[in-house]
């Protein structure tokens, strides 16, 4: 039918839309007199507004209204506006149990729960759970306690639930009543989108339809980022850079704490370098004289501190296209508000985070970048997001937009964030390395995050995995750097840092057991970067995360949701952290220390040698490209690359490469290698496709460094019609078959039969 959506009438109070946004997806909203205004995140562009026509079909019988789209319908009530969600085979997915409160009173909603089901999703709201249901739920940011609440919420069942608000809100999950989940908020209006979908992973696709896929970072962003410690000055802090290359520790990026401002702790627009510490001559602001240029001929990257109080609403009202109201008068101050503290927190900086009152920083027609790229244009390539002022509650604040902070507190990180990503990206053409502890729905499309002053233990970890599991790809924590279990999770992640703010984490004070297990790790990363980054561009396109808690990876199997200290790193690793007690999911795993295989379902003690950190298992038929040793991204061209196989039935992997700095991919200049491995008996197969694409710096030629993993040895090994010598084109030791090839036209195909 023509019409984009239908109304009706509510008996309890206001109107029900029900929109059809896409053939599974259906925003739900109630509203007062058929007055829908859009919250601010539509308002200010974090959720997607604009959507091809979704014809659909309308009929009504016995009272109730069904909308169908052929891939899912929802039906309500027409007497209460109670709703229920089906898939496109009729399959009851949702249903209401009670009905929804007036517009005017804040609104609530409750929810059947089947027996058997299951929920995630919320993003960093819990550090305990993965599956949720049982739980209660606050959404409001909150420093240390709630970082980033994400208002996704999925089902085992098959329906995934975004609740469109920015007001402080709870979603009780069968806590209060076992038999059924409810949200409910005291103020704001009922804005939510239904998603009918067979399984995680298309559910996260179509919520981060909604709200926006996770960025590509800039290549270098996957490296190793260090952080100095926070009295260094620019003496320092190039001693810091030279002592990685003396010691031969990759890194990319080094970091200065609120020292490098000549203000500690400085949240004004007028920030200057400290002009003993960090001294900049007048007459040189700019060029390769400066210790920033110092950095970059040591292949290294400069990130900056910040901490911001400044009211982004008035940009975002220009960019939506409307004039910012005046300022309205503050609210009366509430003394009562607080934050609390578990006494477990790893560390606390309590300086910057109690609640904050009146505006005395924002310059109504400056948006908050302009007052930082001058640093940009100075070389500085990346910004640390400090949670201070992002998770504080401004309790007298009116914003320039007209809001309180009761209904703009949730999205103020998002906002400030998405700034920070709009104004680099926009200034410089390249992508934005924004790394932050505060969020909200559409966190992953403008900054990294780290989870805040926590530490990096088991904590941090479930944070990060709760962080996937709503399709924020580019997750990390502080390392441990003091403990070999730290060193071991702090490098097994989407992008790894090292903290050392108030303390001396410094890679070469660690001693002669850690600095080489340190070293180590980092060296393994570094070659790992192919297949991180490939499943980095995985998660730009589909919300897939780059680590995976068990429950998304393994759905099926009944340990998943407990295992909190274990996960997926892309498709092929297996990470177990702060533990030995490791599950193997059903499938082939080989231990990757010892090359030991085990076939699970199985519960297993790993051996974990005294120089590693924690278990580590490949999964068979995992295909993984790997780097030569390097000192920083782009030392050299990448034109000789390592491709680990360890076959197993049939599997491919698909690499991915660009130019590793700008958007330039998303126009297609980048380029596809595709690799696929079969075993079959006695036989293995081993294929590597022509490159398909170009990107700028794109090496001309290329060979291959091929380790073909093998319980058994080798008779004969071909290329293509081509049988190679043995001794002089491969070599098998240790159950491995290593050989050299060049890339060909045509692609390359190798075969090699196995004796008996």
């Amino acid at each position: 039918m023509d019409e984009a959506y239908i109304d009706l009438p509510v008996r309890s109070g206001g109107t029900l839309r029900i929109e059809p946004v896409a053939g599974d997806i259906f925003r739900i909203r109630l509203g007062e007199h058929s007055r829908f205004p859009d919250g601010a995140l539509t308002r200010y562009g974090i959720v997607r507004n604009e959507w091809p026509k979704t014809p659909f079909e309308r009929d009504e019988r016995d009272g109730v209204v069904s909308i169908r789209t052929g891939l899912a319908e929802v039906q309500a009530n027409a007497e209460d506006g109670r709703i229920a969600l089906f898939d496109g085979q009729g399959r009851l997915l949702l249903r209401e149990t009670a009905r929804q409160a007036a517009p005017q009173s804040g609104f609530a909603a409750e929810f059947a729960l089947a027996d058997d089901e299951k929920l995630y999703g919320l993003g960093d709201e819990s550090r305990q759970l993965l599956q949720k249901r049982g739980h209660r739920a606050k959404m409001w940011v909150k420093n240390v306690d709630c970082y980033a609440p994400i208002p996704f919420l999925y089902s085992s069942k098959g329906w995934g639930l975004f609740l469109n608000t920015t007001w402080r809100h709870v979603f009780d999950l069968g806590r209060q009543k076992k038999d059924r989940w409810s949200m409910f908020a005291k103020r704001g209006e009922l804005d939510f989108y239904l998603i009918a979908a067979p399984d995680y992973g298309r559910l996260i696709d179509r919520f981060t339809d909604i709200t926006g896929k996770p960025e590509l970072l800039p290549l270098w962003a996957y490296g190793l980022t260090f952080v100095c410690n926070q009295q260094a000055n620019a003496r320092d802090m190039l001693d810091d850079a030279m002592h990685f290359r003396r010691e031969g520790i990759p890194c990319d990026l080094i970091g200065l704490e609120p020292g490098w401002m000549e203000t500690f702790y400085d949240y004004s627009v007028d920030k200057k370098w400290h002009p003993d510490r960090f001294y900049v001559p007048g007459w040189a602001r700019t060029g390769p004289q400066t210790f920033i240029g110092a950095l970059e001929r040591l292949g290294f990257k400069l990130s900056l501190w910040l901490c911001s109080d400044y009211d982004v609403t008035w940009h975002e009202e220009k960019l939506a296209g409307l004039k910012a109201p005046a300022t309205a008068s503050a609210s009366a101050r509430d003394d009562s508000a607080s934050f609390d503290y578990s006494p477990d927190d790893f560390e606390q900086d309590l300086r910057a985070h109690a609640p904050v009152y009146m505006d005395r920083q924002t310059k109504r027609d400056e948006p908050w970048f302009r007052h930082l790229t001058e640093f940009v244009d100075q070389g500085v390539k990346a910004f640390k997001m400090d949670g201070a002022r992002q998770v504080n509650e401004h309790p007298d604040r009116r914003w320039g937009n007209g809001m309180d902070d009761e209904e703009l507190h949730n999205a103020f990180p998002v906002l400030l964030n998405k700034q920070m990503h709009e104004g680099f990206r926009d200034h410089t053409g390249l992508r934005p390395m924004i790394y932050t502890s505060g969020g909200y729905a559409g966190i992953q499309r403008y900054a990294a995050t780290w989870a805040g002053d926590t530490g990096g233990g088991p904590k941090p970890l479930v944070s990060m995995l709760n962080h996937g599991m709503v399709g924020h790809a580019n997750a990390s924590c502080d390392m441990d750097v003091f403990t070999p279990a730290g060193i071991h999770f702090g490098f097994l992640q989407p992008w790894s840092q090292v903290n050392s703010w108030a303390y001396w984490r410094h890679p070469w004070l660690l001693g002669d057991k850690l600095l080489p297990m340190f070293k180590y790790y980092a060296k393994l990363r570094y070659r790992l970067l192919p297949y991180l980054y490939s499943a980095a561009h995985v998660a730009a396109r589909t919300g897939m995360p780059i680590i995976r808690s068990m429950p998304l990876a393994y759905p099926d199997d009944p340990k998943s949701d407990g295992l909190t200290q274990q996960y997926m790193l892309g498709d092929s690793f297996l990470v177990a952290a702060f533990t030995k007690d490791v599950h193997l999911p059903e499938g082939t795993w080989i231990d990757y220390w010892s090359g030991r295989r085990y076939v699970g379902p199985a519960a297993i003690e790993a051996d974990v040698p005294d120089d590693r950190g924690g278990p580590l298992f490949v999964k068979a038929g995992a295909i993984v490209p790997v780097w030569p040793e390097i000192d920083y991204v782009g030392q050299k061209p990448m034109d000789a690359i390592g491709v680990h196989m360890y076959p197993y039935g049939s599997s491919e992997f698909v690499l991915f490469e660009d130019d590793g700095l700008t958007f330039r991919y998303r126009s297609g200049e980048a380029a596809l290698t595709r690799m696929t491995s079969a075993a079959d008996g006695s036989e293995l197969r081993i294929g590597i496709g022509e490159r398909e694409g170009r990107y700028e710096g794109m090496p001309e030629r290329r060979s291959f460094e091929l380790r073909i993993r093998t319980e058994r040895e080798p008779s004969e090994v071909r290329l293509g019609d081509r049988a190679l010598r043995r001794g002089d084109d491969w070599q098998f030791t240790d159950g491995t078959i290593a050989l050299r090839v060049e890339e060909r036209s045509g692609g390359i195909d190798i075969r090699c039969r196995l004796k008996a």
